[in-house]
């Protein structure tokens, strides 16, 4: 089945009289099963042609594989997908369930998304930070499922690849721009660990026979000389765009290209235009309730001194409350300790249920995944390894000056830092993920809608607010709302840069006088404005759309409405974009 996919698609079609067939007389959803069946096929075609996404989502059968980002390999995706697009668009979408109806949107959503991406967007000619094998490795190495001897032997096949994988990655670059370059560099040079100590220890470790470390070592060798001088490219590429700008080109998409990938991307029920609105007025709001917040504190930490005008009030209160943070070495082991205290109020207040059996590990950032402007991230597993750990990445401030230290310390104080677990792990992305991968479609688990998974996060923060995390102290309220604001500041800030190209200095004049951020919080969140397009719009916008779906359906339902009811029933549905749960669960409403 795996070596003739596409064939089997097209015999299914010609062979099966029902394949499609439109006979709803007796059931309403008379194309389901042949869909069913071709979802299976989608999806092995999917893997078989991305054997790097497949290994990060648990999927091993292709491990030994290293995918090689050469042209011919683009042209040969393209294909496939143009035949899976075609066998899609037959389907009369009115004959299966509203549940595949979104699949097939969802699909169909993909295939548009990487056609465009070749054609159109094309990150892989700019990009040079899209090359760094480091993560495959370190996923397979990592691998307890398997013995370590069969760990090393899929690594030693995969090595072989790595050549090759490099020498097409530098013929692929077209005027790559200066942010991603220094990138790429950080981040493979991060990889390095991996190749240089990683997986010569584990050869160490092994019972493999001298001959065999041997061969081992040698497709060790060959990989990383070739990492080494892909690192090297990039560094010469660097300094030559210091005296030659017509070797590089703008970070910057530009409206064009920005609004198309935001479709796509973000698959909401708002346009560009209309999320960049509702973000400018949300800041107006959010700034008012500061305010607020602000005179109600003012004594407290100010006594009988006059307060000021406007926000120079609520940056003193801010100032004067950051100050109180933990210590540089306890800042991990203090995120450690406030996990279970989460844990307690989600049940105390029945929120959501929580699976105790999937677990989280709180670590410091891998180096490979270090520089990208995120201090912090979840790792969670696919749907392919349900049971594995989620890793909760956090990165260390051992790399900080003084200064930077305590700027950044400021920036995650103590009722920050809090609200910061909140959106990465409870309820946030770590409870969101396990319910996500619980998902028996695998459509649904496997295309995630990042819009979907950060406005969770950004509605959870509010929601435990709301629900009297923090006893409804003016402190606690006043630096979420501060927090909030970064999101909202995201979609100004990365629509602003891509868009209407605004400046650095502009930039980080709206974070720090605006936002309240400290300097070295404004200076990361630039560096990721360089670095993504339309990834700091997923906050807000999935935010905007689900706390109006909770509203909506609290309008609906009155005194039936429940809470945890919501939450499980939202999260039932997987990572799928906002509009189309919004979709199910009103047409679920009207049939109830």
């Amino acid at each position: 089945m795996k070596k003739n996919l596409l064939f089997l698609i097209s015999f299914l079609m010609i062979t099966s009289p029902s394949f499609f067939s439109c006979n709803t007389s007796k059931n309403p959803y008379s194309q389901n099963d042949s869909f069913e069946n071709f979802k299976k096929l989608f999806i092995e075609s999917i893997w078989k042609n991305n054997s790097d996404w497949a290994l990060a989502l648990g999927n091993h059968e292709y491990d030994e594989r290293l995918e090689i980002p050469s042209k011919e390999n683009r042209i040969r995706k393209l294909d496939v997908y143009k035949s899976l697009n075609d066998s899609l668009q037959k389907y009369d979408w009115k004959n299966i369930t509203p549940e595949n109806t979104i699949d097939a949107r969802i699909m169909m959503n993909f295939l548009e998304y990487y056609n465009w991406s070749c054609y159109e967007l094309k990150s892989f000619e700019w990009n040079p930070a899209e090359y760094n094998v480091g993560e495959g490795f370190d996923l397979i190495l990592g691998n307890s499922k398997i013995s370590l001897e069969r760990r090393l032997q899929i690594i030693s096949e995969r090595l072989r690849y790595v050549p090759e994988y490099y020498i097409v990655s530098r013929s692929n670059l077209r005027r790559p721009t200066r942010e991603h370059t220094e990138l790429g560099i950080l981040q493979n040079k991060g990889s390095l660990e991996i190749f240089e100590k990683n997986i010569p220890d584990s050869i160490k470790a092994s019972k493999f026979s001298e001959e065999e470390k041997k061969e081992i070592n040698n497709n060790l060798s060959q990989a990383l000389s070739s990492m080494k001088e892909y690192i090297e490219y990039l560094s010469k590429l660097q300094l030559t765009s210091i005296n030659d700008s017509t070797t590089t080109r703008s970070f910057r998409l530009g409206e064009v290209l920005y609004k198309k990938k935001f479709q796509f991307e973000m698959q909401s029920c708002f346009s560009v235009e209309e999320i960049f609105q509702k973000a400018k007025d949300h800041k107006i709001e959010i700034h008012n309730e500061m305010l607020g917040y602000t005179k109600k504190l003012w004594s407290k930490y100010f006594g009988s001194t006059v307060m000021p005008e406007g926000l120079a009030a609520v940056k003193m209160m801010i100032d004067t409350l950051s100050i109180q943070h933990c210590a540089p070495n306890q800042f991990i082991p203090t995120i450690k300790n406030q996990i279970p205290e989460l844990e307690a109020f989600i049940k105390q207040k029945n929120l959501l249920t929580l699976d105790s059996s999937r677990p989280l590990e709180v670590r410091e950032t891998p180096m490979y995944m270090r520089g990208g402007g995120a201090g912090a991230s979840i790792n969670a597993p696919g749907p392919y390894d349900k049971n594995a750990k989620t890793y909760y990445n956090v990165t260390p401030l051992d790399g900080y000056t003084p200064e930077e230290t305590e700027s950044y310390l400021r920036e995650y104080n103590n009722w920050i830092l809090q609200i910061l677990n909140i959106h990465e792990a409870i309820p946030g992305h770590y409870a969101q993920l396990v319910y996500s991968n619980k998902v028996d479609d695998l459509i649904k688990s496997i295309f995630q809608n990042n819009a979907m998974i950060e406005g969770w996060a950004v509605y959870g923060e509010r929601m435990m607010l709301e629900e009297g995390y923090g006893n409804n102290s003016p402190e606690m309220w006043l630096m979420f709302y501060k927090w909030h604001l970064r999101a909202t500041l995201n979609t100004l800030l990365d629509y602003s840069v891509q868009c209407l190209n605004m400046s650095k200095d502009d930039a980080i004049n709206l974070l720090i006088n605006e936002g309240f951020q400290t300097s070295a919080e404004a200076e990361g969140k630039w560096r990721r404005a360089t670095l993504t397009q339309t990834q700091l719009c997923c906050y807000f916008t999935g935010y905007t759309e689900i706390y109006a779906l909770r509203e909506d359906q609290k309008n609906m339902l009155g005194n039936n409405f429940s809470l945890k009811s919501f939450h499980e029933k939202f999260l039932s549905y997987g990572s799928v974009p906002v509009k189309y749960i919004w979709e199910i669960m009103k047409a679920e409403d009207k049939i109830r």
